[in-house]
């Protein structure tokens, strides 16, 4: 394509389309998903997801009485840690910009008895519908590559934070060489037929293959994050890079 051909376009996968395209495809995907998303998420991982999701919590440092967002909260996962987390004087809110999603994650928590301090919000993560420096954490697990203007996002997401607090994206990212092949291989040709058979929904998770490989890696989405305003970027590789959890503080 040339570069007017290319202005206003973006990836779906490793397809291109119009950038207002994107997120109703998005939308369409975990429409799809949306009840069998953690049931897929623990078969595609193995349960690691869990641990991934565990040691943000860890390194959110929330103390009671903070504020928390988890933005493309989705199933609640992170949520569901938070809110014991900040008490009664706290606060967690979901936001996600998907009905589908926040309605399964409303339902599992509701089941689970856990009520009273957190909110589901639907909203769009390049324009949160939250005052300027509201909260002292955010976090965005699996989310930033299915948001189309990820520039935007993450100059959201600093705006909403109180000066000295802290972002934390867990996406996954770029594995290290020698996994790479074994890697694409359960991507491309696992996960799909997982999607078939267990969510019935095989295109869905081809998609979501095709979006970890067009996602910015390590750096290039560290030097994102500083373009965005926010410091003491830093990221660690979890299972060999396969996911990285990139956090940053905003001053």
């Amino acid at each position: 394509m040339s570069d007017e051909e290319e202005r206003g376009k973006t990836h779906f996968g490793y397809e291109s389309v119009a950038e207002e395209e994107k997120a109703a495809r998005v939308g369409q995907v975990f429409s799809s998903v949306a009840r069998k998303y953690d049931l897929m998420n623990d078969v595609m991982s193995m349960g690691i997801h869990r641990l991934w999701k565990r040691h943000t919590v860890q390194r959110a440092t929330v103390r009671p009485g903070m504020r928390v967002l988890d933005l493309a909260g989705g199933t609640g996962d992170l949520a569901a840690a938070f809110a014991p987390r900040v008490g009664e004087r706290g606060h967690v809110a979901i936001c996600d910009i998907n009905a589908s999603m926040l309605i399964a994650g409303r339902d599992r928590l509701l089941d689970e008895g856990r009520v009273g301090n957190i909110d589901f919000v639907q909203g769009d993560a390049e324009a949160l519908p939250f005052p300027d420096e509201h909260f002292d954490r955010l976090t965005i697990a699996f989310g930033l590559r299915n948001v189309t203007r990820k520039e935007r996002a993450l100059a959201e997401m600093r705006r909403v934070l109180k000066a000295g607090g802290r972002l934390l994206v867990l996406e996954f990212s770029q594995p290290v060489a020698p996994l790479r092949p074994f890697y694409d291989a359960y991507s491309f040709k696992v996960m799909p037929l997982m999607g078939r058979l267990i969510a019935g929904d095989a295109d869905s998770y081809r998609y979501l293959a095709e979006s970890i490989r067009v996602h910015p890696n390590q750096e290039a989405l560290a030097e994102m994050m500083r373009e965005a305003g926010l410091e003491r970027v830093e990221y660690e590789n979890l299972t060999g890079g396969v996911v990285a959890l990139h956090q940053a503080t905003r001053f």
